[in-house]
């Protein structure tokens, strides 16, 4: 079984398993209602949208905080999810970043980090986005996302659709 929590690094990134010590420096980062406004669940900069989102991640073992190298501060998380009824299909999602840290290295970075752990030790990366985030759809073609479907999604939102993309390459510099 492949691990989804594990330790990532990079010239510009660590990632590692999100503990509960990380809650008072993601909340900072979450704060910012900026960061969701695009999102389908925009209350997450509140404090009882952050927490429910947060425990969500705890409970998920798959989520990662994202950390900047060369500070060591705390900028954002992320998370993997086995799709269910697949053995190799893994989703990439819920990711978020302090808005200085947006639109190209950072998040490439992590991107490159993740989906290349995938493809070496699983198979098959997926990542959605809601049909009305332009942000994270051209966050997600940047890095080799494929649209190969739209769909109705019911997890957290019965009436959003979003668009699935698929990453079949590794991610190159």
């Amino acid at each position: 079984m492949i691990d989804l929590q594990p330790h990532l690094e990079s010239s510009l990134v660590i990632l590692e398993p999100l503990s509960f010590r990380d809650y008072d420096d993601l909340y900072e980062v979450a704060s910012n209602r900026n960061i969701w406004e695009q999102h389908p669940s925009n209350n997450r900069y509140t404090e009882s949208g952050f927490m429910q989102f947060f425990n969500e991640s705890l409970n998920s073992s798959g989520a990662v905080v994202i950390r900047d190298r060369a500070s060591g501060k705390v900028i954002g998380s992320s998370r993997y999810k086995l799709i269910d009824g697949t053995e190799r299909v893994i989703e990439i999602g819920w990711t978020f970043l302090a808005i200085p840290f947006w639109g190209g290295e950072y998040n490439r970075a992590i991107k490159k980090l993740m989906v290349n752990y995938i493809l070496e030790k699983s198979g098959t990366v997926v990542l959605y986005a809601d049909k009305n985030n332009i942000r994270s759809q051209r966050a997600i073609s940047k890095i080799g996302g494929d649209i190969v479907k739209e769909l109705n999604f019911k997890h957290h939102h019965p009436l959003k659709s979003n668009l699935t993309f698929i990453v079949k390459e590794r991610i190159e510099d």
